[in-house]
């Protein structure tokens, strides 16, 4: 499996996609991904409608990670289906399952109304979203990288990336203000289907703004040639599992940081939406500075040097929250960590797509992607959860989190610089490409 990387300097195609348009692909992305979101924000009201036990949230928990199960599924056939056919007829059918599952999650009736039935459509309207958000993965990613001029990928995909957490903003502002105006009573009862169906009003917009979009298929860039006789791309798949799991485990660490305030910090609902809110907004603007930056300095520095200190503050960051437990503690700790997560996050997506041939870029980062996250993303706040009833320890989430970042920092050190000017300069200088 000897793959070229494919990111050598090229002339900027006329083709290359205006920065406006890269909003209606962040569009459909925040959408799917606001969707998969919301169910976590809301997993406690969600398990009071679904699950009358006194394990509901763990159960709500594993509903969610269900979710991950079909995600490699979806990253497999639609980007096998936008290397074949093409980029956009992928985003389109991915974009359609994540709105007829946001509506039928928002519609299903409690289990109280029609009993087993309920949780057993939940559980199903789970496993179509999954399928939608790993079907939508590699595509756009590739759609993005391919439209951008390429001295400004980063930018570009560090836009895509950062879409992601437009949707957390929406879904923090959606959850804060439900939350604040409801009763907790209204809000198990209907207020989480009310941010359900916030989502489900853009899908016609959204849907019809994707079509009009220029069609992208995979074709093999100009005067690309292997950097070097060992196979990269085995290297370059086995490095990219490394990180996304890291990127992965901090993301959900990050987006499990609202029940973790409520149910094992017990603070109050507001101020745990707050944070998701603050999460987004951080992250967002995080992930397009990274992405600009590393089209002028490279991928490696900017990743290494985001996770290495994020390592090193996880633990100290965590006691610090649990010995305060306050809104001050909290919103600075989870500012510094979400900065520095997207620092690395947007930097690591562009430099793995990047190294991956046009003709397999789709597939197979949508498979590589997913299926880490599959593994990782659908454990993690199950897991964070289970070690803390286990250990007693509500500094459980840290050393988890620790964990998997020094997994991360080993598969950074493997990937190849992959930014075309860092590259060029690194050759100019006689520097040997990593291998």
């Amino acid at each position: 499996m000897k793959w070229a990387l494919s990111n050598e300097v090229r002339p900027v195609a006329s083709s290359s996609l205006p920065l406006r348009r890269v909003a209606v692909i962040g569009l459909g992305n925040a959408l799917e991904f606001y969707d998969f979101l919301v169910f976590s924000y809301f997993s406690i009201q969600i398990g009071h409608a679904f699950f009358p036990s006194p394990n509901s949230l763990l159960l709500t928990l594993a509903t969610f990670g269900a979710g991950f199960v079909t995600r490699p599924l979806g990253g497999w056939v639609l980007g096998r289906y936008g290397d074949r056919v093409g980029r956009k007829p992928a985003m389109l059918w991915s974009f359609g399952l994540m709105g007829a599952s946001i509506v039928g999650l928002a519609l299903t009736p409690s289990y109280a109304a029609i009993g087993i039935a309920a949780p057993v459509l939940l559980v199903l309207l789970r496993l179509v979203q999954g399928f939608a958000v790993g079907g939508e993965v590699g595509p756009s990613t590739a759609f993005l990288l391919e439209s951008a001029p390429v001295e400004r990928r980063g930018l570009y995909v560090g836009l895509l990336c950062s879409t992601v957490y437009l949707a957390v903003v929406v879904a923090g502002i959606a959850g804060f203000t439900l939350s604040t105006w409801l009763s907790p009573l209204a809000l198990d009862r209907y207020g989480w289907r009310i941010a359900f169906l916030l989502g489900a009003a853009i899908v016609p917009l959204g849907w019809r703004l994707r079509r009009e979009l220029p069609e992208r298929r995979a074709e093999p860039e100009e005067g690309a040639e292997p950097r070097g006789a060992a196979p990269v791309g085995r290297r370059v798949v086995i490095a990219g599992v490394m990180i996304v799991a890291a990127t992965t485990v901090t993301s959900y660490a990050m987006g499990y940081m609202a029940t973790y305030m409520q149910d094992t910090l017990h603070l109050s609902a507001p101020l745990a939406f707050g944070e998701a809110l603050l999460e987004g907004v951080v992250v967002m603007t995080a992930t397009l500075a990274a992405g600009a930056l590393s089209d002028r300095v490279g991928r490696r520095p900017l990743m290494l040097g985001a996770l290495g200190m994020l390592l090193v503050l996880a633990v100290p960051g965590y006691w610090l929250i649990i010995a305060m437990r306050s809104a001050l503690a909290v919103y600075t700790v989870c500012a510094v960590f979400n900065a520095l997560y997207g620092v690395f996050w947007s930097v690591a997506a562009v430099a793995i797509v990047e190294s991956l041939p046009a003709s397999r870029r789709s597939g197979t980062y949508g498979l590589l992607y997913s299926a880490t996250v599959a593994v990782f993303g659908g454990l993690t706040q199950f897991a964070m959860q289970w070690l803390i009833g286990a250990t007693g320890s509500p500094l459980a989430p840290a050393w988890y989190l620790s964990a998997t970042l020094l997994l991360g920092a080993v598969g950074m050190r493997l990937l190849p610089e992959s930014a075309p000017q860092a590259a060029r300069r690194g050759a100019a200088a006689g520097a040997v490409p990593a291998s």
